[in-house]
């Protein structure tokens, strides 16, 4: 009878290794992958996001411009302040000028005399310009 077991006994085998983990080479791709996807893709979205506030900003000008018109036709006079607007229920709050963030940074333009009041029309008090070109203070 031949021991098969004796022979056996001999020869080492290499211990396996776990198949469950990425490699680093492919960790390396798949991060390299990414990053290509994230260099193609935000320059877009971060446009997206200027041209949304761009558009949020002629809104609000609007909107607010014909509020300051709708008074002047009902009081004979323009407003003192924006907060004028919103105590007299004319606006729910002043707006906020979304290329600062901020509701104070409007610049208010008075009326030439004879006309009475403080607040004829309003500009973006933002540094720049649009993606046309056009200033903010301009708009």
């Amino acid at each position: 009878m031949i021991d098969l077991h004796s022979h056996d006994m001999n020869v080492t085998t290499p211990p396996r290794r776990k198949q469950n983990a990425f490699t680093m080479i492919e960790m390396l791709i798949v991060m390299a992958i990414i990053a290509v996807l994230l260099t193609l893709s935000l320059p877009k979205f971060f446009q997206g996001v200027d041209r949304s506030k761009e558009a949020v900003l002629m809104e609000n000008l609007h909107a607010t411009r014909d509020v300051i018109d709708k008074f002047y036709s009902d009081t004979g006079r323009y407003p003192e302040s924006l907060q004028e607007l919103v105590d007299k229920k004319y606006l729910r709050a002043v707006p906020i000028d979304p290329v600062t963030g901020n509701a104070r940074t409007w610049v208010i333009v008075p009326p030439e005399p004879p006309y009475k009041g403080q607040v004829f029309d309003i500009k973006s008090g933002a540094r720049g310009a649009t993606k046309d070109g056009r200033a903010f203070g301009a708009l």
